[in-house]
């Protein structure tokens, strides 16, 4: 038997390429579970999977995709069966193991969670690693004592796929929500989304002198770090909290100061969706069958094939891309 995948192969002058090929079966890892793969997605990763960035692929050939879902071929693991549907994110699937740009995939059964009943595999994968960040923000703001009479909760790179899914979920929960972008032309949808206010990047850009700024923000979900993170921390409410989730600006914080942790109680949570043990796994995804309202998600959601990934890999990088974008791995 043959399957078809998005195979990254490096060349001996060190080039790095991506095509469409068929292969066959007895190339798949060794796994538990093999899935016969119906949608994945494209994540930052996965843009730099496929082009041989960041040093996040070790060894080629390699068939990049961090998330997948789709339904059980075969298992040897007791908890899955030949026709459930299931889903994974993370587990450094996609990095340093063959992932879901094909139409078939093998992996530990550690690494899947049932689909809810409430979604579709498509569905699952409009979601995906970055829907199920956005959920575990949440979850985390929440244990923190975030709730909606405390306050707005702003969010920052919000026309992305992880800031897009937190919009929704935290208005659908009721909170008042402030959404951050560079893109002018995003606000009628971030507004559609359930963004209360606007605020335009250059806001938040610059770094501050001042040790504290006015309070704003009951929580923050942020996932620009850098100098943007820090001017926000500086403008969170007493007692209140701010999620990290990403680094697209800076990994570094250079105009760092504990003084709103000191002096406003502030807390800072980090969140790690790649390693998350899969008991919290299946309370997030729980929790986002019930807490994301799926006639939003639609608005999110561009779809393409697997050939068209090596151009959207570049345009991910560039920070072109709106919302969630899901594959069809079977086209």
């Amino acid at each position: 038997m043959t399957f078809r995948a998005l195979l990254v192969e490096k060349g001996e002058d060190g080039t790095v390429s991506a095509s469409v090929q068929e292969l066959a079966d007895d190339r798949l890892p060794d796994g538990d579970v093999t899935v016969a793969v119906e949608y994945s997605t494209l994540n930052y990763k996965d843009g730099l999977c496929i082009t041989g960035k960041g040093g996040l692929v070790r060894s080629f050939p390699h068939v990049p995709g961090i998330d997948f879902a789709g339904t059980v071929e075969a298992s040897t693991d007791p908890r899955f069966r030949p026709g459930d549907q299931v889903v994974l994110t993370g587990w450094r699937v996609g990095e340093t193991w063959w992932g879901g740009y094909a139409t078939r995939a093998r992996v530990k059964g550690d690494w899947l969670v049932p689909l809810p009943k409430a979604l579709t595999t498509r569905e699952a994968m409009a979601i995906g690693t970055a829907g199920l960040t956005a959920m575990l923000a949440v979850m985390a703001l929440e244990k923190a004592g975030l709730s909606p009479p405390r306050g707005e909760v702003l969010v920052t790179g919000a026309a992305g796929g992880v800031g897009s899914v937190a919009v929704a979920i935290l208005s659908r929960l009721g909170y008042r929500v402030a959404a951050v972008t560079g893109r002018p032309e995003a606000e009628a949808y971030l507004r559609a989304l359930g963004a209360d206010t606007i605020i335009d990047r250059a806001e938040l850009a610059e770094a501050s002198g001042k040790p504290l700024e006015s309070e704003r923000w009951a929580g923050a979900i942020d996932s620009v770090g850098g100098d943007m993170l820090m001017r926000v921390l500086k403008q969170v409410k007493y007692d209140g909290a701010a999620a990290a989730i990403g680094l697209a600006g800076s990994a570094a914080i250079p105009s760092f100061t504990v003084i709103p942790f000191i002096l406003r109680g502030v807390s800072l949570l980090g969140i790690d969706s790649v390693m998350r043990p899969r008991d919290e796994r299946l309370d997030a995804w729980s929790r986002i069958a019930t807490d994301l309202p799926l006639d939003k998600l639609d608005d999110m959601v561009s779809e393409y094939g697997l050939a068209e990934l090596p151009a959207l890999a570049s345009a991910v990088l560039e920070g072109k891309v709106r919302g969630r974008t899901v594959i069809d791995v079977r086209r």
